[in-house]
C-alpha cells in the first residue's frame, strides 16, 4: 500500500515546574516537538515524534516542519511503507544532518508497517530479548522478584544540594533504584560534589547513582570531580566533556576510576568508530533521534558490541511517540542493556498533559513495551 500523505505540525509540552531539568546546557521547561503522519492508501496512519532542541541537535520546530513538507515528504510520497532502507538513502542525499527529522519519519514508516501486518515494532526490529539472555539484576536487586519493562533513572536536574536531595529522596521513596544528577553548570565541580554528597546522603548507600555534565567539564576540571564522585559510590560518568573532542574525554576516562559513558558524542555510525578508535568511553548512549533512526540506532548498538563497549537508551525528554519508539529498539536490540546501566526513558513523567489516548505503561521504575500493533500508541 502506497503512501498517500506525509504532514507535519507543531506540538509543545509544558514541564511540570518541580521536575524542570537544569544542565549546563540550560533549562528544560518547555518541551518543542514536532508531530509526522504518514498515511496510506487505505486509510492507516503511521505517527513520528521528532524533539527538537535547538541546542541538542540545531534543529528547530519551524525548520523541522519546512524541511519535511518541502524537502523529505515529496520523496516519501508514492513510496512503499516497507521500503525503509531505500527511503533513508534518498532522505540522506537530501538533507544533511536533520537527524531527529529523520527519525520521525522512520517511526512513522514502522508504525505503518506494524499496523499493516498487526505486530508491534519490536517484532519488527528483531523481537523481545528473551528472559534466558537478560543480563542479570544488580547484586542488591537479585533476591528481589524481578519486574518486567525497561529499567530507568530518574533525572534530578543541576539545582541547589537540599532540593535535588529532595527530589531524589522522594522518587527513591516512591520505588526508583536508580538516580541521575546533573553536573557541570557551575564554575567550579565542587557545586557539583556538595549536590552529589546531598542526594547520595538522602537516598542511601544501595542505590544506583550517575552523573551527567552534558559535556560542561574541561579535562582537569572532570578528573578532579571524578575523584570525588567514585567516593560517592557513583556509578557512571555520563559525557564529561564538550562533544567531538574524544582526545578531552579519552584522557579523562584513562584518569579517573569511573566508567565514563558518550552520549552527545555519539551521533552518527562515525561517531561511534571515532569513540570506540580513540578509547574515549565505555559505554554509549543511543536513541533513534540523535542517530536519524531505529535502524541506526541498532547499527551503532553492534559496532559498540563489537568493539566490546554496552550501550543504555538515553532521551532528550520525548514524548509518548518518541518514548514508545525508544521502548521498542531497546526491547528488540541485543547491546541495550539496561539492566546494567539504567535507561532515560523518563519524558511522558515531566509533562503536565498527556499526548495519547492511553498512557504508556510505567511501573515505578520500570517501562512496558506497548504490544499493539505499530508503535501502539494513539493520539
Amino acid at each position: 500500500m502506497p503512501i498517500t500523505a506525509v504532514t507535519a505540525e507543531p506540538i509543545v509540552g509544558q514541564v511540570v515546574p518541580e521536575l524542570a531539568i537544569i544542565s549546563s546546557l540550560g533549562e528544560h521547561r518547555r518541551g518543542h516537538y514536532v508531530l509526522v503522519r504518514v498515511h496510506d492508501e487505505v486509510g492507516r496512519v503511521g505517527l513520528g515524534e521528532a524533539s527538537v532542541t535547538s541546542v541538542w541537535s540545531g534543529e528547530t520546530q519551524g525548520g523541522t516542519i519546512a524541511l519535511i513538507r518541502e524537502v523529505l515528504a515529496p520523496l516519501v510520497v508514492g513510496a512503499d511503507p516497507f521500503d525503509t532502507e531505500w527511503i533513508r538513502l534518498r532522505l540522506d542525499r537530501a538533507a544533511f544532518g536533520n537527524s531527529f527529522a529523520k527519525a520521525a519519519l522512520e517511526m512513522a514508516l514502522l508504525d505503518l508497517q506494524g499496523q499493516t501486518l498487526g505486530v508491534p515494532v519490536y517484532r519488527l526490529l528483531g523481537g523481545r530479548r528473551p528472559e534466558a539472555l537478560e543480563a542479570p539484576a544488580p547484586p542488591l536487586e537479585a533476591a528481589r522478584p524481578k519486574p518486567g519493562g525497561l529499567r530507568l533513572k530518574f533525572v534530578v536536574g543541576a539545582v541547589e544540594p537540599a532540593l535535588a536531595a529532595q527530589r531524589a529522596a522522594t522518587m527513591v521513596q516512591r520505588g526508583w533504584q536508580a538516580i541521575k544528577v546533573k553536573v557541570g553548570r557551575h564554575h567550579h565541580p565542587q557545586a557539583d560534589v556538595d549536590r552529589l554528597r546531598a542526594v547520595r546522603d538522602a537516598i542511601g548507600p544501595d542505590v544506583w547513582l550517575s552523573v551527567d555534565a552534558n559535556g560542561g567539564y574541561t579535562v582537569e576540571q572532570a578528573v578532579w570531580a571524578a575523584a570525588r564522585f567514585e567516593k560517592l559510590n557513583v556509578a557512571l560518568f555520563e559525557q564529561p566533556t564538550r562533544r567531538g573532542d574524544h582526545a578531552a574525554m579519552a584522557q579523562v576516562r584513562h584518569r579517573c576510576g569511573l566508567p565514563i559513558m558518550a552520549d552527545e558524542s555519539v551521533f552518527t555510525p562515525l561517531d561511534a568508530l571515532e569513540v570506540i578508535r580513540h578509547q574515549a568511553a565505555d559505554v554509549l548512549s543511543l536513541y533513534p533521534g540523535k542517530h536519524g533512526g531505529m535502524r541506526t540506532t541498532q547499527a551503532i548498538a553492534q559496532l559498540a558490541e563489537a568493539a566490546g563497549l554496552a550501550c543504555t537508551i538515553g532521551s532528550n525528554l520525548e514524548r509518548e511517540v518518541a518514548t514508545a519508539a525508544m521502548a521498542h529498539v531497546a526491547t528488540a536490540t541485543a547491546n541495550i542493556q539496561c539492566e546494567r546501566f539504567p535507561g532515560d526513558l523518563i519524558g511522558p513523567l515531566y509533562y503536565d498533559q498527556p499526548l495519547t489516548r492511553e498512557p504508556l505503561r510505567y511501573q515505578v521504575d520500570r517501562l512496558e513495551v506497548p504490544e499493539a500493533p505499530g508503535l501502539g500508541v494513539r493520539l
